[in-house]
């Protein structure tokens, strides 16, 4: 059990965040803005946890997933469904300015917790739901997850070489881009604008909707020329040899992105290729097929560590393109800070990806690894004012839990 943990660091010290939100996208997203010093409480009823907690991996009995979404947050086991939960509930909701939640459309009504029975509470609450397909609309109620939402914003359908199936990202983008961070956006936007109105209001958050604007470059072609933009055709993904990927000697590989032609001549220039220069645009599918291949020749002629040496010594915007296994090993990554270290009470130390944003006077950084369930539970109850005879009786009925 932690007693009384807040952030100390952070431009969003001073925010109360309440997190309902299960799995990744919510979860991450409050991550995002505890770490930039947001107080937020991870509520999860005792008989309905984060079903991340039960993801393998497991660090001493501990998810991965979970540990890795869910530090520098407060947790609270509190079954909210209870008459006795709701009404913690309320309390809670009068001290706080956000609330997130990722059920699907309706169902915090159902349980006499949505956004109108809030505002009746605190007038100034920000309620952010994020969904899938949004609050309307004919796919309102329709099951989904991120495979589902790109397939449908035509993400999906871009991504991937030309005539070969389409590729599933390496990320999930939807959750991730169109969730996390949007929820992010959508949280310090109601804020901004609580301040010029003084009331809180409804944010309605679609994965779907949110990752439209990452095929924004594919949409404006469209519109251009009514035309279909098939996979591997566009410049920036597959449709230029000067900006593509390429196998080395070696089996590694490496990111060309000689985008602009003064890059790609001084490209030509070092490696002694001045037939290359005039190449930049294909003719056509088979001109590109066969210029690829020339230069994806060329570059397995040598292992990886030569060619990225080769554009660090003059600027070739050459890039190792990293397994996963090799990204915290990388300087730059090491020099912002961007693995971090913490100390779990069970799992020990457990590294998670840093912080992205760098404030120059208000640093954020990880407070504290995720927390044990119900780690906050009789803080955050005794700063509300109930008792410890009070919390026994709840432990005993299954309302709370303790950590």
């Amino acid at each position: 059990m932690q007693e009384n943990r807040k952030p100390t660091t952070g431009p969003l010290q001073g925010i109360r965040i309440l997190d309902l939100s299960r799995l990744l996208p919510g979860p991450l997203g409050a991550m995002m803005m505890a770490d930039m010093g947001a107080e937020v409480i991870k509520i999860e009823a005792p008989k309905f946890k984060d079903y991340a907690r039960d993801f393998p991996p497991f660090i001493n009995k501990e998810s991965a997933s979970y540990l890795a979404f869910n530090r520098s947050k407060r947790s609270l086991a509190l079954d909210y469904k209870t008459e006795e939960g709701k009404a913690v509930f309320w309390e809670l909701v009068k001290t706080a300015d956000i609330v997130i939640e990722q059920f699907r459309p309706g169902v915090m009504d159902k349980m006499g917790l949505g956004y109108e029975a809030a505002k009746a509470v605190n007038p100034k609450i920000i309620y952010v739901s994020i969904t899938g397909y949004g609050q309307t609309g004919p796919y309102r109620d329709k099951a989904g997850h991120d495979l589902n939402y790109i397939s449908y914003a035509g993400v999906l359908g871009i991504t991937g070489k030309r005539d070969q199936s389409p590729v599933i990202p390496g990320i999930q983008t939807a959750d991730i881009a169109g969730g996390s961070y949007m929820s992010v956006i959508a949280c310090l936007s109601a804020l901004l604008a609580r301040q010029t109105t003084g009331v809180g209001q409804f944010v309605d958050v679609a994965m779907m909707d949110s990752v439209m604007p990452l095929t924004v470059t594919a949409q404006a072609l469209f519109a251009a020329t009514n035309q279909p933009q098939p996979r591997g055709s566009l410049f920036l993904s597959g449709g230029l040899a000067n900006y593509n990927v390429y196998p080395c000697q070696d089996g590694k590989y490496i990111s060309l992105g000689t985008l602009e032609p003064k890059f790609w001549m001084k490209f030509c220039q070092v490696v002694k290729k001045p037939n290359w220069m005039n190449r930049m645009i294909p003719k056509g599918a088979e001109d590109l097929d066969a210029f690829y291949a020339e230069v994806s020749e060329f570059f397995q002629t040598q292992p990886q560590k030569h060619w990225v040496d080769l554009g660090d010594e003059h600027d070739l915007l050459i890039s190792p393109v990293y397994d996963i296994h090799e990204v915290e090993n990388d300087p730059q990554v090491q020099a912002r800070d961007m693995i971090v270290e913490q100390e779990h009470p069970t799992a020990g130390k457990v590294k998670t990806v840093g912080v992205p944003l760098k404030f120059s006077d208000t640093k954020a950084t990880p407070a504290w690894a995720a927390p044990v369930f119900g780690a906050d539970t009789q803080a955050i109850l005794t700063e509300l004012g109930y008792t410890e005879e009070q919390m026994q009786e709840w432990e005993g009925q299954k309302i709370i839990a303790r950590g």
